[in-house]
């Protein structure tokens, strides 16, 4: 018996198989056009060994992601060349050009905040890795604005705390980079001192790219500090501490940094850091304690045999990129307010212990390491650099106030 469909019936029928029809091409569609995330690092310049291991790592958090996922994702990585005007135009040209859903990247203050304003008058998240905390601030934070890496008030201020705390002097001085990481890092180590009652005798700043320190520290030694707080960053980070060494500032004084660097490590042997102190985001010997960090270190290892293991920066760019992608997971989408939403309410377990974005400002609230460079005798094998002294919870108690940032309360 033949059934009679109504006119209407017929359109319905059609109209509903011609949506169901449309919204399979569109889910194959979505499925095939990958996830890109772009990627703006300084490859050439000073802070290249940094940035070539956070590509390496950025990488990883690509390849976890499409092993559980229908739809791909893709690195797109260009140089910024640690220039705020070259980062403004390769970030335009990632979005525009190369059409990327979401940014992450940059290893300098005033180089992120240019990405960040490109990229956010363009509506495309930016989660940053550069230890500034400039563009955490109300006049520089936009809702499409995340903050991976650690801030200066977290890793200068515990730092400070582990290091006043054990202290036999109360004097210290300061080498800084005269730029706004070297400020951001002062600022940060200046607060605690004053908590803590210390004796500030000495201020010495050097041009970002010194080669030669020794007009600055005869100065540093004739104020006599007990602790000598150095800020700077890649090869000057290594430059300074291979004169100190030479000029025998480590027998007079402690020497510490808020940041101090495995890849310069790696590059200028034992000797010129054994004994510094310093602050970190990671080391790879949280493997012991962290699955989320064996998971990244075997990665790591087995992707690239002959890099040893993943560094701390690495590990930012390895975080930053997976922060942008849990963050999809969660939200089912690459819809860019459903993807913030995600963001701003996980909990999750990245690579070192459980993390989270501040709502008002979209800082990582994370742990911070109190690192030691070893002498040869204490290592176990050559990539066992750094014993771990104390490590700092994730607290939003170690961070600056929402309301001293300018956030509305």
């Amino acid at each position: 018996m033949a059934v009679k469909l109504s006119r209407r019936k017929l359109l319905a029928t059609a109209g509903a198989a011609a949506a169901m029809s449309s919204f399979k091409i569109n889910v194959a569609r979505s499925q095939e056009t990958p996830i890109k995330i772009g990627f703006p690092v300084p490859i050439s310049g000073p802070y290249g060994t940094e940035a070539n291991d956070q590509i390496r790592c950025a990488q990883l958090a690509i390849d976890w992601f499409n092993q559980e996922s229908p739809r791909k994702a893709e690195l797109v990585v260009r140089d910024d060349k640690l220039d705020p005007g070259e980062a403004a135009t390769r970030t335009l040209e990632l979005i525009e050009s190369d059409k990327v859903d979401f940014i992450c990247g940059s290893l300098s203050a005033s180089v992120q905040l240019s990405v960040n304003q490109v990229a956010s008058k363009r509506g495309v998240i930016y989660n940053s890795i550069s230890q500034s905390d400039t563009i955490n601030e109300a006049s520089d934070f936009t809702k499409y604005t995340f903050h991976e890496a650690l801030n200066p008030h977290m890793t200068a201020g515990a730092v400070a705390r582990y290091v006043f705390s054990r202290a036999k002097g109360k004097k210290i001085a300061y080498l800084i980079a005269d730029y706004a990481y070297g400020h951001e890092m002062q600022r940060g180590f200046r607060r605690v001192a004053a908590e803590m009652g210390m004796e500030e005798v000495a201020e010495v700043r050097h041009p970002l790219g010194t080669t030669d320190y020794s007009a600055f520290f005869p100065r540093i030694q004739a104020a006599r500090p007990d602790i000598l707080l150095v800020v700077n960053f890649g090869r000057d980070q290594l430059n300074t501490l291979k004169q100190a060494t030479d000029f025998g500032l480590k027998q007079q004084m402690q020497i510490v940094y808020p940041v101090l660097l495995d890849t310069q490590r790696f590059a200028g042997g034992f000797e010129p850091f054994e004994g510094v102190i310093g602050g970190a985001n990671y080391y790879w010997t949280l493997e012991d304690q962290f699955e989320s960090a064996k998971r990244l270190n075997d990665a790591y290892r087995a992707k690239y045999p002959d890099q040893g293991v993943p560094t701390a920066y690495g590990a930012l760019g390895f975080a930053g990129v997976y922060g942008i992608l849990k963050g999809v997971k969660e939200a089912g989408s690459t819809n860019t307010d459903e993807v913030i939403a995600a963001m701003e309410s996980m909990k999750y377990d990245a690579y070192k212990g459980e993390q989270y974005f501040r709502k008002c400002d979209h800082q990582a609230v994370q742990s911070v390491l109190i690192i030691r460079a070893k002498a040869p005798s204490e290592m176990r094998n050559q990539w066992d650099i750094f014993e771990v002294l104390d490590t700092q919870p994730a607290d939003e108690k170690f961070l600056r106030t929402c309301e001293e940032l300018g956030h509305k309360a």
